[in-house]
């Protein structure tokens, strides 16, 4: 008896909202909701910390290539990297509704730590090979 009283009185409530909801003007619709949550989902702490090693490592290979401790070619071809590691970040938090699992996070900075070493590895080489054609100091004259 109780429930039926219920279900009798929530059906009620129902169809007086409806009825009321047709005579009340639309709401005017938001001003675009949706771009707001995309830009926020960037400062998600995991994709946060995965950018901003993908930008401070941007900035190596630019100070690299400026310095002339990497090649144009060797800055090119890390920045290839890094621009597919950055893609696969985008895909993998827009299949989870803008974030990343601490899986993928584990993933991509294990992809960065290489591309990092592949910075060093770079300008290593290149110093090296700076200095085996560096011509050998002219030794003192002898007094």
């Amino acid at each position: 008896m109780k429930l039926t009283s219920m279900l009798l009185a929530l059906a009620f409530v129902a169809a007086v909202s409806v009825a009321h909801a047709d005579d009340a003007p639309a709401p005017a619709p938001a001003a675009a909701p949706a771009a707001a949550p995309a830009a926020g989902q960037q400062k998600h702490p995991r994709r946060h910390e995965v950018n901003k090693r993908l930008n401070n490592q941007k900035k190596r290979v630019e100070a690299g290539e400026k310095n002339g401790s990497l090649t144009q070619a060797q800055g090119d071809q890390i920045n290839k990297e890094d621009a597919h590691i950055r893609q696969e970040e985008k895909n993998m938090a827009a299949k989870d509704g803008g974030h990343i699992t601490k899986k993928e996070q584990h993933k991509l900075n294990r992809q960065e730590n290489r591309v990092s070493r592949q910075i060093k590895r770079d300008e290593k080489k290149n110093k090296a090979g700076d200095a085996a054609a560096a011509p050998a100091p002219a030794p003192a004259p002898a007094q």
